[in-house]
């Protein structure tokens, strides 16, 4: 017996020793392939980065990008290993696959907010500290993330649009141009010279060093309204002037007409009586 358990163990032991001269090789292959494995993918993300650098893309997609492609290479790294090792690759791309079907399926409003977020830091349509409309808010951009746009609005209020909604509609962007257009819609009563209107406009918006001469101040007699003559005045000036502009020259013309006679009506209706008679019945 004991003899026997003697052969046995050193039968175990040669089996051991002959298993492990065949592993050892395919270690040694792994080690080597994981160590230049590592080495390059260290290479082609420090490439990556210095090409999306000199496009001056946004730090948050540079780093969601690098992430994410250091992620495939390291699976592949690890596939290529498995293989060398011996193990068999296509289950474990099956696995890979299956669970990437079902996370899909989990998640597809976050990968739709996700594939928004892309498209947004890609193509920058709007960036932080633009004024932005979109989805129906009015706010200023306080950041872009991967899933979500943040804002808050005049009126200091948080806004978190959805990344996929934002980027499938659409949006204005009032930052995006150095000078904006303002537009002012007045009246003024029926009988009003339009000339000497005209001037006293005109005289109002010359006063003001921030609106720009070129393109100069216009005034059009816009339509014929219900109980006014309608103007249309446009005029150009830096954006972060836009709504001091607006608000100052309205109450300017506004004073500008009542010290000129000029009459700004209301809403009026004239009802006439007819008597078949000709005269009113008592």
């Amino acid at each position: 017996m004991e003899n026997l358990n003697a052969e046995t163990l050193q039968s175990m032991i040669d089996q051991g020793i002959e298993l492990l001269w065949e592993i050892i090789p395919s270690l040694l292959y792994a080690i080597l392939i994981y160590i230049v494995g590592k080495i390059i993918i260290s290479r082609i993300l420090k490439s990556v980065k210095a090409i999306i650098a000199k496009k001056n893309s946004d730090p948050s997609l540079t780093n969601f990008l690098v992430s994410l492609l250091s992620a495939i290479l390291y699976i592949l790294l690890f596939l290529t290993i498995a293989y060398v090792i011996g193990i068999p690759v296509t289950s474990f791309v099956a696995i890979i696959g299956a669970a990437g079907l079902a996370i899909g399926l989990a998640l597809q409003g976050s990968l739709a907010n996700f594939a928004g977020g892309v498209l947004i830091l890609l193509f920058k349509p709007f960036k932080v500290g633009d004024v932005i409309e979109g989805q129906g808010h009015l706010g200023v951009v306080e950041s872009i993330d991967i899933l979500y746009t943040k804002m808050h609005s005049f009126d200091n209020k948080d806004i978190v649009i959805p990344n996929g909604a934002l980027a499938n509609s659409d949006i204005i962007n009032m930052s995006n141009k150095p000078t904006r257009r303002a537009d002012f819609n007045v009246g003024v009563a029926y009988g009003t010279d339009l000339k000497k209107t005209r001037e006293i406009i005109l005289g109002v918006f010359a006063k003001d060093e921030r609106v720009h001469q070129d393109p100069a101040p216009v005034v059009f007699f816009n339509s014929f309204g219900d109980s006014s003559l309608d103007l249309v005045i446009r005029v150009w000036t830096d954006a972060s002037n836009l709504w001091p502009v607006y608000f100052d020259n309205m109450e300017a013309m506004k004073e500008a007409f009542e010290a000129n006679d000029i009459e700004i009506p209301f809403p009026q209706r004239d009802v006439n009586h007819f008597y078949p008679n000709g005269k009113s019945e008592a």
